[in-house]
């Protein structure tokens, strides 16, 4: 028996290879003994099949040997394909004989098909195992949909895909949130975001860039959206008008993104229980002076937004509820005010609001963007103001002083996307090995 020969479970044609001897792999989901005959269940990552062991035909040792395997060992097994209109996949295998290509300890710390719930954490003590089951499978494989359709909804846009550093020299923001690490006899720090360096490459004549980037926010968080590690989109585009023209192409992109889930994975769909509900663009944009009063009219906070604030976790859900309730799950907050954006968002001399907007679906922030200001002098003058050190910069600050064309950008979470689209209740349920303040390993 030759491994690489084994057929898939869902790839058997039992109308091809009905009397045929087949190999069969995977790992084997339970055995079922009712006396006169027995069942096996392998499964593999299409699917399951069935083992019928008729004990009056086959060997006593064969039989024997087969119902002694623990449950999640890995087993190849080579018998005939038998058509059956009872078995679960139009057919069964009668086996001949088998090898145990890997024996399963037991007890398994994780149950892959039993009844019994288990908590988030034990999941991912063991998420090997977790990530045998479907409905887990199901998450990766819409995430895999999610990470190439939005992919391919940028190259179709005109922009190129390229990969900035991991490890810096600088906050590419500011603040504290950084982790800190040995460069050799330097201190360095992991990426909070490509920010600078896609910046930087709109005045190389690349001016529509994209990477599948990865941030590191060292914020002690305890909640179900956040995490110390987060993969994501971060676009940057070139020679706009405002920052319109960028909202514009984020929201094509979600949209495809969205739309490419709701064609490309209806089985993933079906055995998550989930549907995609498709919204047309554009999508409706709500300055923060709007959101502000909106929310603040519900009485539902405690205290009124003063305005200058952020909207809080409550405020962003308030306002999901009141655009849910006017049909739309997706939505722009634009506008917001100067003093809680970042020191490159684009402010209009003498104004206290910046350009800038944030991208909710269903009272959850999923991205957030902005035209970036590409007057130097004006942006020294915005890091300081920051309460930074422009020297501190000086490679990204000399990037603007030999001709750098009006620009705009976003990040585009990933990981919340998936929980999104999928209606998930915790971002970590949409990473393989999620990093937050407790989580280091696996």
């Amino acid at each position: 028996m030759r491994l690489a020969e084994r057929l898939y479970a869902t790839s058997i044609d039992p109308a091809k290879l009905n009397g045929q001897d087949a190999t069969v792999a995977g790992w084997l989901q339970e055995s079922r003994d009712l006396g006169g005959v027995a069942f096996l269940i392998l499964r593999d990552r299409s699917g399951t099949l069935q083992v019928v062991l008729p004990k009056k035909r086959l060997d006593a040792n064969l039989v024997a040997g087969l119902l002694a395997i623990p449950r999640e060992s890995v087993v190849l097994i080579r018998g005939e394909v038998k058509a059956s209109d009872k078995a679960r996949n139009g057919y069964e295998v009668v086996p001949k004989e088998f090898a145990v290509l890997n024996l399963a300890e037991t007890p398994l710390p994780l149950g892959v098909v039993d009844k019994v719930e288990a908590g988030l954490d034990t999941r991912l003590d063991n998420r090997f195992l977790d990530l045998r089951k479907p409905e887990v499978q199901a998450i990766f494989r819409v995430r895999d949909v999610v990470v190439g359709s939005g992919s391919d909804a940028f190259r179709d846009l005109g922009f190129t895909q390229v990969h900035t550093p991991r490890v810096i020299g600088a906050s590419s923001e500011g603040g504290t949130d950084l982790f800190e690490v040995k460069y050799f006899d330097r201190k360095a720090y992991l990426s909070q975001s490509p920010q600078l360096y896609k910046q930087m490459l709109m005045a190389t004549g690349l001016d529509r860039v994209f990477e599948v980037a990865t941030y590191f926010r060292a914020e002690k968080h305890k909640t179900v959206r956040h995490l110390n590690e987060i993969t994501a989109f971060d676009a940057e585009m070139a020679f706009i008008e405002d920052e319109e023209d960028v909202m514009r192409v984020l929201e094509t992109v979600v949209h495809r993104i969205w739309q490419a889930v709701h064609d490309r994975c209806g089985a993933e769909l079906s055995t998550l229980g989930k549907e995609v509900r498709l919204q047309p663009t554009p999508f409706p944009r709500v300055p923060y002076d709007d959101a502000v009063q909106q929310v603040n009219a519900t009485d539902r906070l405690g205290r009124p937004i003063e305005w200058g604030e952020d909207l809080s976790t409550e405020a962003e859900k308030v306002l999901g509820e009141l655009m849910a309730a006017k049909g739309h799950d997706f939505y722009f907050i634009t506008g917001y005010p100067e003093a809680i954006k970042p020191f490159y968002a684009y402010v209009e001399d003498g104004s206290t609001v910046s350009r800038s907007f944030d991208l909710e679906y269903r009272g959850l922030e999923v991205t957030s963007g902005a035209q970036r200001q590409h007057d130097p002098a004006k942006l020294v003058k915005r890091i300081e103001l920051k309460g930074l050190d422009p020297k501190e910069f000086a490679d990204y600050l000399k990037a603007f002083r030999f001709g750098m064309p009006p620009h705009g950008g976003f990040g585009l979470g990933i990981d919340r996307l998936t929980m999104q689209v999928l209606d998930l209740p915790n971002v970590r349920e949409a990473v393989l090995f999620p990093r937050d303040a407790e989580r280091l390993t696996p």
